[in-house]
Parts: C-alpha cells; sequence; structure tokens
C-alpha cells in the first residue's frame, strides 16, 4: 500500500479508501443488500492487513449501522491513532429539525450521534454529504469550525455539489477565520468525467485533496454492458440513476478497459481504478467492496502502472455528459 497526504494537509491516508456503505443492517435504511456485522468483519480485517488505512462512512448509511460496525470492526483489528475514520452529515436520519441538513443544531446533534455509533471521542475527516441549499453557507462554515475546536473532529471535507458552491464555502471559511474543507468527495471515473471541467483543477490549485466516489461506475466498468445481475444493481435504488445518458460511448470505454485487461492479464476494475490513479488531482479512490476478490483488485491496482497510450485508449471515448449524483 502507498500512502499520500491529503491535500495540503499533513494527514496521511492510504492511496485507497475503503468505502463502507457495503457494511450495515440490510433491514435499515435504504441498501439492502448492505452486509451485516460477521459479512462485514473478514473484510476489515483483509483491508487492515493489506494496509489501508483510512476508512469511510456516513450516517446515512444503513441509518448508522454502517458507522455502529465500522468502530466495532476497527476496534478488533486496529489501534485508533492507525487509522483514519471518515464519516459524513446532512442526509436525513429521523423527524425533526435536527435530524437532516446542515444547520448548526443538526450537525451538533448528528456528530455526536456518530461519535457515539463510531465508538470513538473523534472524527478524523467530517464531511458534509452534499450541500444543503436551505442553509447559510455561514451558518454550516461556523458549526464545523466549533466542532474542530471543540476536538470532535480534526479535519472537514465536502461532497459533490457546483463548484462556485465549494469556493463560495471556502471563502466564507477564509473571511471569517474558520476552519476551511480540506478534501472533496466527487463523482469520478471513466464514465463520468465532467468534474475535469471545474471541480478537479480548482482542489489542483487551492491545494485540497480529492476523493472520488464510484470509482468504478457501480461496476459497470468491471463487467460487460449487459450484465447487470448483481443484487446491488437490482436493489440500489440511486445507483439506478446514474450512467443513464451517454450510453454508445460508455459501452465503448468498457469494451476499451475489457481489452486492455485482457492484454495486461489483470481485472478490469485493476484498470479502472488504475487509471483514476494516475489522475493528477486523485488523492484516492473510494472503494466500496462485498468480496475479497474486490479488495484484492483495488489494492493491487496502486501498483500498476499504465502508460501514456493506454491511458488514452480508456479515455479517448468519452462523450460530455451532464452531471448528475448531487
Amino acid at each position: 500500500m502507498e500512502y499520500v497526504r491529503l491535500g495540503r494537509t499533513g494527514l496521511e491516508v492510504s492511496r485507497i479508501v475503503l468505502g463502507c456503505m457495503s457494511f450495515g443492517d440490510p433491514q435499515s435504511g435504504s441498501h439492502p443488500w448492505s452486509l451485516p456485522v460477521e459479512e462485514s468483519r473478514p473484510l476489515v480485517r483483509q483491508a487492515v492487513e493489506a494496509g489501508i488505512t483510512t476508512f469511510d462512512t456516513a450516517n446515512v448509511y444503513s441509518l448508522g449501522s454502517s458507522e455502529e460496525i465500522v468502530g466495532r470492526l476497527l476496534g478488533e483489528f486496529a489501534k485508533r491513532e492507525e487509522v483514519v475514520i471518515a464519516t459524513k452529515v446532512n442526509g436525513r436520519m429521523h423527524a425533526g429539525p435536527k435530524g437532516a441538513g446542515l444547520s448548526r443544531a443538526a450537525i451538533f446533534s448528528q456528530a455526536e450521534a456518530s461519535l457515539r455509533r463510531l465508538g470513538t471521542d473523534y472524527i478524523d475527516l467530517y464531511q458534509i454529504h452534499r450541500y444543503d441549499p436551505n442553509t447559510p453557507i455561514e451558518e454550516t462554515m461556523e458549526a464545523l469550525h466549533d466542532l474542530v475546536r471543540a476536538g470532535k473532529v480534526r479535519y472537514i471535507g465536502a461532497s459533490s455539489m457546483w463548484t462556485w458552491q465549494f469556493a463560495n464555502a471556502q471563502h466564507t471559511a477564509e473571511l471569517h477565520g474558520w476552519t476551511p474543507f480540506v478534501s472533496m468527495q466527487d463523482q469520478y471515473n471513466l464514465l463520468m468525467r465532467e468534474e475535469e471541467r471545474e471541480m478537479l483543477p480548482f482542489c489542483l490549485d487551492q491545494g485540497v485533496g480529492v476523493l472520488p466516489w464510484s470509482p468504478l461506475a457501480r461496476g459497470r466498468l468491471t463487467r460487460d454492458w449487459e450484465d447487470d445481475t448483481t443484487s446491488r444493481a437490482r436493489s440500489d435504488q440511486f445507483g439506478s440513476t446514474l450512467y443513464r445518458q451517454a450510453e454508445d460511448s460508455d459501452r465503448a470505454t468498457v469494451r476499451a478497459v475489457a481489452e486492455l485487461a485482457a492484454e495486461r492479464g489483470v481485472s478490469r476494475a485493476q484498470i479502472a481504478l488504475a487509471w483514476l490513479l494516475h489522475q493528477q488531482a486523485v488523492t484516492a479512490p473510494i472503494v466500496g467492496v462485498t468480496k475479497e476478490q474486490h479488495l484484492s483488485d483495488a489494492v493491487a491496482a496502486v501498483e500498476l502502472r499504465l502508460d501514456d497510450d493506454e491511458i488514452g485508449r480508456l479515455a479517448k471515448h468519452y462523450a460530455p455528459r451532464a452531471p448528475e449524483g448531487f
């Protein structure tokens, strides 16, 4: 495993971040394909043994049970000071004014709940789970800053939004002397490259770390285009709304990944992740796993080097599309 700094911070993260949406009570929330604790245990252990030190979850993943599993299993397999725990806030957890959104009341209430579920005194990276247009950005940034000052959060990050919104948030923090975001978790992969237009150049210029979600395009880059038979593909309501705009170019890209994987004698997942790891702005992709092979492929991709011709072959079929997943 390789390790890099998150943006301009001193925080070291593993080159692969383990996405923990896959872990949780399948009866809670909207992820019926998630793995309960006993099925999650060997995957978390494998990740720790492979050198992965960074784990990303969210309060809404399986209505908090993902955080519970992550906290419990990291307590079994790692020392707290050896791992980076990232979680998120914004989505609806319960009824009432403190159950969702990025108001001061909601952020404070949900941060305390996440800390309890994770079984930790602090969160390494606390991220806003999308932008909240109903709350003044000043209120959100000051609340996050106060969590940092209180020692309950070490760093703060953001996720998919328009670049002007992210720039506005950063400017607001700078103007008031508050803590700025150090990372952007956005949708970026061979089938969705719209972030190359504004967000990624902005992050590079400002020294913000980039942690792409859906690096394998919900698995579309790892199998034939017609093969949509996984349990997650059949039941993932949010995932079913993605990658539906540019079918011809997407098909060609998926074929290019398959052809290069066959030539190199590696899995398609390794090729797709290696391409992402070659992009200058990317700090570490967030990879969700439900099988040991998924994790092995992700770890192997870190050492897979592609030449300029191979990178060009993978990228040449891309067609512009409307951003999605906000």
